[in-house]
C-alpha cells in the first residue's frame, strides 16, 4: 500500500490542531455523617423511651401486687417472707402528700408470725396510676412470716375509699426506669444534634471551597 503525500503551499503556516474543552460531569459527593448515624441516634432515643415505658409498667405491676386492707376498718394480710416491707397509704391526693394522721398496729394473727418494728418511712416515694395514688408512710420489719392483723386507730373515712398497701419498695424500680430511660433519650437527642451540626458545617465548608 502506497500513501500519497499531502501537498502544502510553500511558506504556508501549518493548520492549527483542533482545540476544545472536555467537560467532566459533576460527581455527587456524599456528605458525612451519613443517614445511618441518624438512624442509630434515633434507635438510642427510642430505646430510652422503651426502657422508660417497660420500667414504669413493671412498677405498675409491682404496685398491683401489693396486699391491701381497707381503711378505716383494717384487716388481715399474709406476708410470705421475713425482712423489710413498706407500708403505703392509698387515697385521693396521696401522691401529692394528702395523708391523714392516724395510728397503725400490726399484730401476729397466725402461729409463729412475728413483727419486730414499725417505723416512719423517711424518703419521699409516691406513685399515681390512673385513679390509684399512694405514698410510702412506714417500714415494717418482719422476723417470721405469717398472717398479721392490721388495726388502724383514728383513720378517717375518705370519700373515694382509702387503703393501706403492704409490699416491697418501689424506689429502686422508679430510679432504674426514669434514670436509665431519660439518659438514653438525652443521649439519642444529643447525638442527633451533634450529627446535624457536623453535617451542616461540613456542607458549608465544601460549598465555600467549590465557590
Amino acid at each position: 500500500m502506497t500513501a500519497q503525500p499531502q501537498w502544502q503551499q510553500p511558506g504556508a503556516a501549518p493548520p492549527w490542531p483542533a482545540a476544545g474543552t472536555l467537560a467532566t460531569p459533576p460527581q455527587k459527593v456524599k456528605v458525612r455523617p451519613g443517614r445511618a448515624w441518624y438512624l442509630l441516634a434515633l434507635a438510642v432515643f427510642l430505646g430510652g423511651v422503651a426502657w422508660l415505658a417497660l420500667g414504669i409498667s413493671s412498677v405498675h405491676a409491682q404496685v398491683n401486687g401489693f396486699q391491701r386492707v381497707p381503711l378505716p376498718q383494717g384487716g388481715l394480710i399474709s406476708l410470705s417472707h421475713s425482712g423489710s416491707y413498706v407500708v403505703y397509704y392509698e387515697g385521693p391526693g396521696a401522691a401529692s402528700g394528702n395523708v391523714p394522721n392516724f395510728n397503725i398496729r400490726v399484730a401476729p394473727a397466725s402461729a409463729g408470725a412475728s413483727a419486730t418494728s414499725l417505723q416512719p418511712y423517711t424518703a419521699n416515694v409516691n406513685y399515681s396510676f390512673g385513679s390509684r395514688q399512694g405514698r410510702a408512710v412506714l417500714t415494717l420489719q418482719v422476723s417470721h412470716a405469717g398472717t398479721f392483723r392490721v388495726v388502724p386507730t383514728g383513720a378517717p373515712a375518705v370519700t373515694g375509699a382509702s387503703d393501706l398497701a403492704f409490699g416491697s419498695s418501689i424506689a429502686g424500680g422508679i430510679v432504674r426506669a426514669v434514670l436509665a430511660g431519660v439518659l438514653l433519650m438525652l443521649a439519642g437527642v444529643g447525638a442527633g444534634v451533634v450529627l446535624l451540626v457536623t453535617r451542616i458545617v461540613r456542607t458549608s465548608r465544601r460549598r465555600a471551597a467549590v465557590g
